[in-house]
């Protein structure tokens, strides 16, 4: 007699099911899909004489998309694109050592405080980023404090700014990017397991210990979608790096931008844009949602 447990049978997906999901299917479809392949069918295109598109399917966007020019290779691209890694890179980091301890310090509060510290994280998404980071070039200008206190120290000249230049890139880019790390993040530090860590302490383990043995491994789950959510948007950001940077350095952003403003080549901006959303299917590809056997919190 077969003593194996029977397999569950799969739920059967019947018409009310696909009439509760048809509107957002079709938000999805006309918002979504029909965009990314009207997108994708560009990059195949052409640019014309005066910058109309032309429909006469070839590989050239992809060549341009490596460095082959018309003059050959060059590796004006590849730094751009080493470019946007760093900035992407060093804003995520500077995104989790701040998001950490602000999680922490949320999920040690009452939950009537945490609503509060809740709406804090999320008022920026109110404001458009535009506004937002117009806001630093008046918090950073030459008659507010912070200037000033530079200036007092010997950073900047005396009457001088405090952009553009990194430090107002880096300061615009993490407070843009700061809720995308902090909210995911803030769902695994709010589920973990206080028995271990009271248990890490009875045996004296140090903080590093603690943090690294058992508060990393319980919240890795919401780090993973707060490091892609920061880090992926981060690449395609431009108008931060052009308002406090004062587009000195171009980005991949910023090239994306310039292909579907000034210099009239959609083909070629579509090539770059099909590029950047690879490169975000690749990073989904290998972040593991859950490990076996243990739910993500993140998603709960």
């Amino acid at each position: 007699m077969d003593s194996s447990p029977a397999r569950p049978k799969k739920p059967k997906i019947g018409l009310a099911t696909w009439l509760a999901a048809g509107p957002g299917l079709l938000w999805l479809t006309l918002l979504l899909a029909i965009p990314c392949l009207a997108l994708i069918a560009m990059a195949f295109a052409s640019r014309g004489q005066y910058g109309e598109v032309v429909w006469s399917f070839s590989l050239d966007n992809l060549k341009r998309l490596i460095g082959y020019g018309l003059f050959g290779w060059s590796p004006d691209l590849i730094f751009i694109l080493l470019r946007s890694l760093l900035v992407a890179a060093i804003t995520t980091l500077l995104c989790v050592f701040i998001a950490y301890p602000l999680t922490f310090h949320m999920a040690s509060r009452k939950p009537s405080i945490r609503v509060f510290w809740l709406i804090l994280v999320i008022v920026p998404f109110w404001t458009n980023v535009v506004v937002r980071t117009y806001g630093w070039l008046l918090i950073l200008g030459p008659q507010l404090p912070p200037a000033q206190l530079a200036a007092y120290l010997g950073l900047i000249p005396p009457g001088s700014a405090l952009y553009p230049g990194s430090f107002a890139v880096y300061l615009g880019m993490t407070t843009t990017f700061l809720p995308f790390m902090a909210l995911p993040l803030y769902a695994s530090v709010e589920r973990l397991d206080q028995d271990i860590l009271e248990a890490a302490r009875d045996l004296y383990a140090n903080p590093f210990l603690i943090f690294w043995r058992v508060i990393l491994p319980q919240t890795t789950p919401g780090l993973s979608v707060g490091v892609i959510m920061t880090f992926v948007p981060a690449m395609a950001m431009f108008v931060v790096t052009d308002i406090l940077g004062g587009a000195k350095n171009m980005l991949i952003g910023n090239l994306i931008q310039q292909q579907f403003s000034q210099a009239r080549d959609w083909p070629f901006g579509a090539a770059l844009s099909m590029g950047l959303m690879l490169f975000t299917l690749l990073s989904l590809s290998f972040r593991r949602l859950k490990t076996p056997g243990q739910k993500d919190p993140s998603l709960l």
